[in-house]
């Protein structure tokens, strides 16, 4: 059962860091969109490329840097884990988990359902994936997080081995 709150602490900072992305407004997080829809908002003046690569490139690496240190935390502090296959196996659960929650509850439920993320002017172009795109990236970053999930376990151990 502890797993399980742990799993949904770290959705829930994961869907906190997506609305902070967004917290001035749905065209704060235009690089989550799909290409047309981003030149369709530049060319429309929502935004230009520069600023929004800008904000890309500083809530980006923030993101993976709370994602990632929560996790390391979760699996070095929380659960003491101190071998590499063990948090290699929470590593992967968690960011399995957090994939196909990415894809599911926030892609298709919250952007789905939500009309915050309809940009003014590009209502005739497609940002909610379908099902069957949702599934091909999901498998995809399955396949990624096959090593990334390593790339966990192994800061486990690292900072087990500082701790101790």
């Amino acid at each position: 059962m502890k797993l399980v709150w742990e799993l949904l602490l770290f959705c829930g900072v994961f869907t906190l860091m997506v609305k902070y992305a967004v917290r001035g407004g749905a065209i704060d997080g235009l690089y989550f969109y799909p290409k047309e829809v981003q030149d369709r908002a530049i060319e429309i003046g929502l935004t230009d490329r520069e600023t929004m690569n800008e904000k890309k490139k500083w809530f980006m690496p923030s993101f993976f840097t709370v994602m990632t240190g929560l996790l390391v935390g979760i699996i070095a502090a929380v659960n003491q884990v101190k071998d590499f296959k063990t948090a290699y196996l929470q590593a992967l659960l968690f960011l399995e988990v957090m994939n196909w929650y990415d894809g599911i509850a926030i892609d298709k439920v919250w952007v789905g359902s939500d009309r915050f993320w309809l940009l003014p002017g590009t209502e005739d172009l497609p940002y909610i994936q379908t099902w069957k795109q949702v599934w091909r990236k999901r498998m995809t970053l399955s396949l990624i997080w096959i090593a990334g999930a390593a790339i966990v376990a192994l800061l486990v151990v690292l900072s087990r081995s500082l701790i101790c």
